[in-house]
């Protein structure tokens, strides 16, 4: 669902006592569509949507209205939650509700996520109690006391004729066992609190998706910190492991290690740095893009930790694991600074309108790395193709996501089954692109390709991913992967939903849940929310 961008413009040309014929003539368009847009029934965006920012003197982002999308987003799933689907809601009802109300959504969509988090937590609760044998335990042991500690105080109370020394054995057993109680009580608190932390997963990943999202994914300290450290990295040689390797060995005593075993024999990852002993080893089979990204980082989180401690100085984030996560994603969002210079990388994405392995060649990165860069692309003046960004892994869960305004992408679990995301394990090594058309009538541009990481062995398992860029068709012809497709031909597009649950179509025959919308069946069981880990950057 789109932000009502058309009213924004209607109501900033009347406010500035333009009339729709000027300010037509003035972007280069007839007064008739004009009028469509100003009504939502046109789309507007790419170089059009900047020109009437220009005209009406707005900033492109308040213009196209990207908090309200993000805003609209979360309404859209909260009215399909099974306790509201049933409720007669306008098809518009949500859209207006942000135009006119914006306060008054922002709270409806942040007691949903509280609601959301709640049953959650409930629900782990519940397993907790059913499933795991521990707590099962002390909850018996809890009753068998409280039952012991029950019959003797009747005993004491019941009895009159009780000699002292019976009555002194009487009150010890109570003492012994409430003591034991007691204990078993405290346990049992433990455990609670060790499976609710287990299950916060869901906040820390919200917290830095707001983050990002409110930032737009572009930190304007981090860039010039970037561009201040590459200046220093080309000064002392080319840029590229060797001189990363250098650098932090002259300024930081940090010593690189490539090969042999790492320190810890059960530590599964490619590279890890040990900061008590100043090394940085990677696994022998790491790729030359994964160690440059990485030293880049390492140089970065070295070099500008108080910037990067600025940045997350007045983020909302209430626990250590999102403080954590969240400093792991802004020193990711570093070092793709860092690999990728900004001024330079925009001006090459721009003349190889955005071929992905034409700029990875040029920078000696993956894939992975290139898209996350495309998607920080939001220098106020400096913009380059909006692009929203996924990740799944082979079962289809999603484990990244940045979302693009207007497109709702999952949070969590399964996206539609449709989406070239999927359709890439089909093709390995080869990018899949398709115009994907949602109920709204929104249509958007994918583009996605799997990943996989060098393996060190014979006997180590592949393990593909799957990575997916989206942009809005109105940006598609900036892009080489638009070219040769009918833009204009919405006959050839795949009807896709965000996902089965929050899918309106009725009638799509690769369903694979029942939907949550309005009018939909009620046989759904809901699950527990399960947001996964995003880490941004990470290299593949």
């Amino acid at each position: 669902m789109r932000a009502p961008i058309g009213f924004r413009i209607s109501n900033r040309r009347k406010s500035l006592k333009i009339s729709q014929v000027a300010l037509a003539r003035l972007v280069g368009i007839s007064p008739s569509y004009l009028n469509l847009i100003e009504n939502n029934k046109r789309d507007i965006g790419g170089a059009l949507l900047n020109r009437v920012a220009t005209q009406l003197d707005i900033d492109i982002d308040e213009l196209a209205g990207r908090t309200e999308q993000k805003l609209l987003q979360d309404l859209e799933e909260a009215f399909a939650d099974p306790m509201t689907e049933s409720l007669p809601f306008r098809p518009d009802e949500r859209r207006e509700l942000v135009a006119q109300y914006p306060a008054s959504a922002a709270a409806l969509a942040r007691m949903h996520r509280a609601y959301v988090t709640a049953v959650a937590n409930a629900d782990a609760y519940a397993d907790r109690l059913r499933s795991d044998p521990l707590l099962g335990q002390l909850l018996h042991q809890i009753l068998s006391g409280v039952t012991a500690i029950r019959s003797s105080a009747e005993i004491l109370e019941d009895v009159p004729d009780l000699d002292e020394a019976e009555r002194q054995r009487f009150l010890a057993a109570i003492g012994r066992e409430t003591r034991a109680l007691s204990d078993v009580a405290r346990n049992l608190i433990g455990q609670f609190e060790t499976a609710s932390a287990s299950q916060r997963s869901a906040s820390p990943a919200r917290e830095i998706d707001d983050l990002l999202i409110e930032n737009q994914n572009y930190f304007p300290a981090l860039e010039e910190a970037s561009e201040t450290l590459r200046a220093e990295l080309d000064a002392s040689g080319r840029f590229g492991v060797p001189t990363l390797s250098d650098m932090l060995e002259q300024r930081f005593a940090v010593r690189v290690i490539v090969g042999g075993a790492p320190k810890d024999p059960g530590y599964p990852g490619q590279y890890r740095y040990d900061a008590d002993e100043r090394t940085m080893w990677f696994q022998g089979a790491t790729t030359l893009a994964t160690r440059q990204f990485q030293l880049a980082r390492l140089f970065g989180e070295l070099a500008a930790g108080d910037v990067i401690a600025q940045t997350l100085a007045g983020a909302p984030l209430t626990t250590p694991t999102a403080r954590r996560l969240a400093a792991r994603a802004v020193g990711s969002y570093l070092a793709g600074a860092i690999v990728f210079p900004y001024a330079r990388f925009l001006t090459d994405a721009e003349a190889s309108a955005y071929d992905i392995d034409h700029l990875r060649q040029n920078y000696n990165a993956s894939f992975e790395q290139v898209a996350h860069r495309l998607v920080s692309l939001r220098r106020p003046g400096a913009e380059g193709v909006p692009f929203g960004f996924l990740r799944s892994d082979p079962a289809g869960r999603l484990t990244k996501h940045f979302p693009l305004p207007g497109l709702l992408l999952p949070n969590s679990g399964h996206a539609c089954p449709l989406w070239a995301i999927y359709g890439a394990f089909r093709t390995p090594d080869t990018p899949l692109r398709q115009i994907v058309r949602f109920s709204d009538g929104s249509r958007y541009l994918f583009l996605a390709r799997t990943v996989q990481r060098r393996l060190a062995s014979f006997r180590e398992q592949p393990t593909l991913s799957s990575v997916m860029l989206a942009c809005d068709v109105l940006h598609a012809d900036r892009t080489v992967y638009g070219r040769g497709l009918a833009l204009s031909d919405t006959s050839a597009d795949v009807p896709v939903g965000p996902s089965c649950r929050l899918c309106t179509r009725r009638d799509c025959s690769s369903r694979q849940e029942e939907a949550l919308s309005p009018g939909g069946p009620r046989s759904f069981t809901r699950t527990p929310l399960v947001i996964p880990v995003i880490e941004l950057g990470d290299a593949q």
